[in-house]
This record gives C-alpha cells, sequence and structure tokens, in this order.
C-alpha cells in the first residue's frame, strides 16, 4: 500500500474537541511535526476531517 505523509500546519487551540482528537489519533503534537501513515480508508477519513488544519501527501 502506498504511505502519506501528514504534516500538521495550523494550531488546534481554537479547534473542536473532535477534530483535538482526531490529530492526536494520528499522532500529531507540535506545529510541523510529520507522520508516515499507511493510506487506507480509515486514515483518509481522518485526514479528511482535519484537512484544514494538515498538509497531506503521498510517499
Amino acid at each position: 500500500m502506498a504511505k502519506v505523509k501528514i504534516t500538521l500546519v495550523k494550531s488546534t487551540n481554537s479547534a473542536n474537541k473532535n477534530h483535538i482528537a482526531t490529530v492526536e489519533a494520528l499522532g500529531l503534537r507540535k506545529i510541523g511535526q510529520s507522520v508516515e501513515k499507511e493510506s487506507n480508508d480509515a486514515i483518509l477519513g481522518m485526514v479528511r476531517s482535519v484537512a484544514h488544519l494538515v498538509k497531506c501527501e503521498e510517499v
């Protein structure tokens, strides 16, 4: 499967509680931090729900 690189680009300070939990579940803590995850429906759905906070690119 393909991998995606997910980077937190905006702060979660004023975000919805569900969005904060999603960002933390992706493994992101600080702005600028990146993680690589397998590209599956669950991960892509999480990225789609917090698309305004993260940047996603295929690796």
